[in-house]
């Protein structure tokens, strides 16, 4: 892979320090004004603030790089193989409750190779988690791994309801599941899987109508901590509109699930 990844992860990071900058303050004054997409979904200036801002800096910066984004869609080089994609708040339902449970996500993603670089940035969490291919995963500065926890009934799962599982007819299985395991607990969006790659928990099962804005960083993240990251079908791809992390070791626990 002709690329410098260790750079793009910097520059990710970076690019994670703009976006914070300008989420937060909207999020601790409460002073947005909020609107409603056509699928029924929130959003905020800060969304679109911090998507333009991190836009900015790519076209900038890498413009020879595409970048796909939640709020505008496709920008700069259409045609290349490497292409940004970003979720500038990632759980925006939460923070325009006062939830603090929402991060801009960031990742490069190459057409042939997938999501190569990864960060997460909570900032109302105060956290921030990084990867890289090859480089490894980080929590706060401090190299992080998933669990080994290899027994349903020794595990904690996370598990996130929406009505794609009704539709799917799945929804008494995940119950089923979570019966199973020692305990389960809902933490929803990008948190859930970056507990995953931290050890605190062992099996993520997230909701059905996902987005590859969703997916990409967090999928990194979980593969260069040690964990398994596939969509409900068992299928590793960040590209569908569901998705399992796990430390590897339950994850045969959602065939019933495709």
């Amino acid at each position: 892979m002709d690329r410098d990844l260790a750079a793009d992860l910097a520059f990710g990071l970076e690019l994670a320090k703009v976006a914070d900058g300008i989420s937060l303050p909207y999020y601790d004054q409460r002073s947005f004004n909020l609107d409603w997409k056509a699928n029924r979904t929130e959003v905020t200036e800060a969304d679109r603030e911090t998507e333009s801002a991190i836009s900015a800096q790519v076209l900038a910066q890498r413009p020879s790089d595409g970048l796909f984004g939640e709020e505008h869609g496709l920008v700069g080089n259409t045609g290349s193989p490497w292409r940004w994609i970003i979720d500038p708040i990632d759980g925006t339902s939460n923070f325009v409750r006062g939830i603090p449970v929402w991060a801009t996500l960031i990742a490069l993603t190459h057409v042939e190779h997938g999501p190569v670089v990864g960060v997460v940035s909570a900032p109302a969490l105060t956290r921030r988690w990084w990867a890289a291919s090859g480089l490894g995963a980080f929590a706060d500065g401090r190299e992080c791994h998933v669990s080994t926890v290899g027994q349903l009934d020794e595990a904690q799962i996370c598990v996130t309801y929406s009505s794609g599982w009704d539709e799917a007819g799945l929804t008494g299985d995940l119950v089923a599941l979570q019966r199973g395991a020692y305990r389960a607990r809902g933490f929803g969006d990008f948190w859930q899987h970056m507990l995953v790659a931290e050890g605190a928990i062992d099996l993520a099962i997230d909701a059905i109508g996902l987005a590859p804005y969703d997916l990409a960083a967090v999928m990194v993240v979980v593969e260069e901590a040690g964990g398994t990251f596939t969509d409900r079908h068992g299928e590793r791809t960040y590209l569908n509109d569901s998705a399992v992390s796990s430390n590897g070791l339950l994850h045969h626990h959602i065939a019933g699930l495709g």
